[in-house]
Parts: structure tokens; C-alpha cells; sequence
């Protein structure tokens, strides 16, 4: 997988903020060099959040993100700063552009304040700046020493010149939390030459000749463990498993065709599925296996909430807005209410609801997921995951978490 090609939910997510008219889009379009936003004198050219997937160097695959101005006015403006809020929900590093001849405002204050309380890395880029004098652009590394109302707490660029633009791409990179290796989503469960096998129904929804994001991942985790991967569909299985000279390591299926793919693989051959990896990788696995124990306290009128973090069409069968009502109503036995989210879409009033089931978020970053669980814990909501709740309802999540000693037994029959 190429840069190019890294999913949205694996970028570093950088959003440029502050007032209108400081320069936001001329710095989004000198950083990345590309004309990516639309550039006015104008006050509030930018009227909605602007999304760019590119490379970034030093930082490698980033998602760039442009905001409409925090000081926009009247009705439509007030909508405009609620969506730049938003974005705080999904960013991992933070810019704030403020116009070196006025410094910091009122506006800005107060934006600072929200990166420190979401614990967002920030840097402020004074823009409209000159080079010191007698000094060449990138003399003094960009560091704020003499520069009237600016600060000791960012660095002077000039989005038109060009000056500092190059200290400012080093200064985010610093910003950036050191992997240490940890995170992985299925390789630190591998050691080089296991034998992995991957159930892998296709997919109505996936685009024709492809695989879905987390099977693509998952394969990747895979190969780059040193072990192998083989890929069945699950009307296969049985003979792959009778025709393979030595047990796999573990199985991983799809979580839809849990029941039939449990019935196949031996008792002491571990199963997990592609949702639950992700429910470990991008969030909080022992929190969506506690949060799945309200399925049994879900009453006639009770309300779910199903949220996937991707768009797709849907088909008539879909996972999300069919199969999954029909596996808890089946399940509870009970008169439920569902409401479905797509996308970036989450509800800001959560508290009505006695269960959220979210997908596994492949398509959304670490720091989104954790937000939306904040949300819910906030809330008193229990929140849990697809693939999880599948496994709890077909009697099988004990044995699907087997591979990690590290979350609380379920309790309860599965």
C-alpha cells in the first residue's frame, strides 16, 4: 500500500484554524504546495471544512484539513464555526493562524484553550510576517524573538513569500507522538511462518474486484508479521481447513458469518473477527465488551443506535440498517426502536439511547473513535461493536476473545 493510498483513518490529521482573512488558505496552499483552497480577500472564502488526502513531507500520509473563520458572523456564520468545532473531534495536530500585525485575539484565546482541553498538539503561525532584519528567511529556525505583539509560543511565516513556510512542515512533524510500536492490529498477535486463515465473504458492498478496507489491512498486518495469509470465502473453508497440513494460528472471519464459520473451526484452533481486531485497534476493546452486557437490559421502547463510520450504498441486506436490527430484535424479543448514522455523522444528544453499536471504524481515526466513546461514557450510554455484538447474540464471544487474556471475562453464556 502506497502512500497515495494510505485510508483516511491511518493520516495524521492536521486542521488550520483562526479568524478570517489571517491567511488560513494561503498557509493550507504553501504547506502542501497545491492549490487546495480558494483564496480571497474577501472575509469567510472558506464556508465549509475542506478535507485533502495527500504525502506531506517530513510527516508522510496527512490528512489536511481547512476551516471557515471562528469570527464568522450571523445565523449561516454560526453554522460555519459549529462545523469548525467539529473538527477538533478528529484532528491530531493543530494550526492556528493569527495575522503577525495584530497577534493573538480574543477568538484565538479561546481556540487555544480547546486544542489544551482535547490534549491537541498546537503550534501558532503568525502569518503576514517579514524575515528578520538582516537575517535570511530561515536564519533563526522560525523561533519568535523580537516580533512586537507576537509571543514567544509559535513561529513567523508569510504564506505569499514563502518565508518560514519549510520551518513550519519541520516544527508539525515534531508534534507528531512517537509510534513505539505498539499499536498494531493483528501482528503483535503473530510470530514469522504462522499460518493465518481469513474468511472473507464477498461483500455486496464492496466495489467489484475488491476486498473491504479492514480485510486489506488485516492482510497487510499480516504479510508485514512474517506470517501468512490464506483467504477463503466461507462456503470453502471446510475443505481448506481438511486439506492444510497444520492448524492455523488463529482464524478470522467476517463478522456476519460468525455462526457458520464457528461451526467449522476446531475448539482449539482461536477465532476472532475483522470488527472485534478493529474494536482493539482503534478503540476501547474491553469497554465495547461491557457495553454489549445492555443488550440483555434493552426494554419494549428502547431505543439503538447504529453508527458506521463510512458511507456506502446500501444494499438490501445491509449489515448496519438490516441485519443487525433483526439480530437484536430476534435477540431481545423486544419492540426497538433504531436510528442509524453514517459517515461523520454522530448525534449531539446521545442520552435517549440504551445501547450504541458502532462498526469498527476503519475508516475513522483513533482520535475520532475516542471521542465518540467519550461521548457515550459522558452520557452513561453503553456503546459496543459490531462484531461483538454478533459473537454475544450467536452465543460465541467468550470463544472470540480467547486471544485476549487482557479483557474482563463476559460472563453470561457466550
Amino acid at each position: 500500500m502506497g502512500l497515495n493510498d494510505t485510508p483516511a483513518g491511518e493520516r495524521v490529521a492536521i486542521g488550520f484554524f483562526g479568524r478570517r482573512n489571517t491567511g488560513k488558505s494561503s498557509i493550507v496552499n504553501a504547506v502542501t504546495g497545491q492549490r487546495l483552497s480558494v483564496v480571497s480577500d474577501v472575509k469567510g472564502t472558506t464556508t465549509d471544512p475542506v478535507y485533502k488526502a495527500m504525502e506531506l513531507l517530513p510527516l508522510g500520509p496527512v490528512m489536511i484539513v481547512d476551516t471557515p473563520g471562528v469570527d464568522d458572523e450571523g445565523a449561516l456564520g454560526a453554522l460555519r464555526v459549529g462545523k469548525t468545532r467539529a473538527v477538533l473531534n478528529r484532528i491530531d495536530l493543530a494550526v492556528l493562524v493569527a495575522d503577525a500585525a495584530v497577534g493573538k485575539t480574543a477568538e484565538d484565546e479561546e481556540l487555544i484553550s480547546l486544542f489544551r482541553a482535547k490534549r491537541i498538539p498546537f503550534i501558532v503561525a503568525y502569518n503576514k510576517s517579514a524575515p528578520p532584519r538582516g537575517g535570511s528567511s530561515l536564519s533563526d529556525g522560525g523561533a519568535i524573538k523580537t516580533c512586537g505583539t507576537c509571543p514567544e509560543d509559535g513561529i513567523r511565516v508569510n504564506a505569499l513569500t514563502g518565508y518560514n513556510i519549510e520551518a513550519l512542515k519541520e516544527k508539525l512533524a515534531t508534534l507528531v507522538p512517537a509510534d513505539d510500536g505498539r499499536r498494531r492490529l493483528i501482528g503483535d498477535l503473530l510470530d514469522p511462518s504462522d499460518l493465518v486463515v481469513l474468511v472473507v465473504p464477498i461483500d455486496k458492498a464492496a466495489p467489484k474486484g475488491r476486498l473491504i478496507l479492514p480485510q486489506q489491512q488485516t492482510i497487510r498486518d499480516v504479510l508485514e508479521a512474517g506470517a501468512a495469509a490464506v483467504v477463503v470465502r466461507e462456503h470453502e473453508l471446510r475443505n481448506l481447513l481438511g486439506a492444510l497440513g497444520k492448524k492455523p494460528k488463529l482464524v478470522v472471519t467476517d463478522s456476519q458469518v460468525f455462526a457458520d464459520v464457528a461451526a467449522h473451526v476446531p475448539a482449539d484452533v482461536p477465532l476472532t473477527s475483522f470488527s472485534i481486531l478493529f474494536a482493539r485497534y482503534k478503540g476501547d476493546l474491553t469497554g465495547n465488551v461491557k457495553g454489549v452486557r445492555a443488550l440483555d437490559d434493552l426494554k419494549d421502547g428502547s431505543r439503538v443506535l447504529i453508527s458506521e463510520g463510512c458511507t456506502h450504498h446500501r444494499q438490501c441486506d445491509d449489515i448496519g440498517t438490516v441485519k443487525l436490527p433483526r439480530w437484536i430484535a430476534d435477540y431481545t424479543k423486544k419492540d426497538i426502536g433504531f436510528d442509524f448514522t453514517s459517515g461523520g455523522d454522530f448525534p449531539d444528544d446521545i442520552s435517549g439511547y440504551g445501547l450504541i453499536v458502532h462498526c469498527g471504524g476503519c475508516m475513522l481515526n483513533g482520535r475520532e473513535m475516542r471521542h465518540r466513546r467519550a461521548r457515550a461514557n459522558d452520557a452513561g450510554v453503553p456503546m459496543t461493536n459490531y462484531g461483538i455484538l454478533i459473537a454475544h447474540v450467536q452465543g460465541i464471544l467468550r470463544r472470540t476473545l480467547t486471544l485476549f487474556p487482557e479483557v474482563e471475562d463476559p460472563g453470561g453464556q457466550s
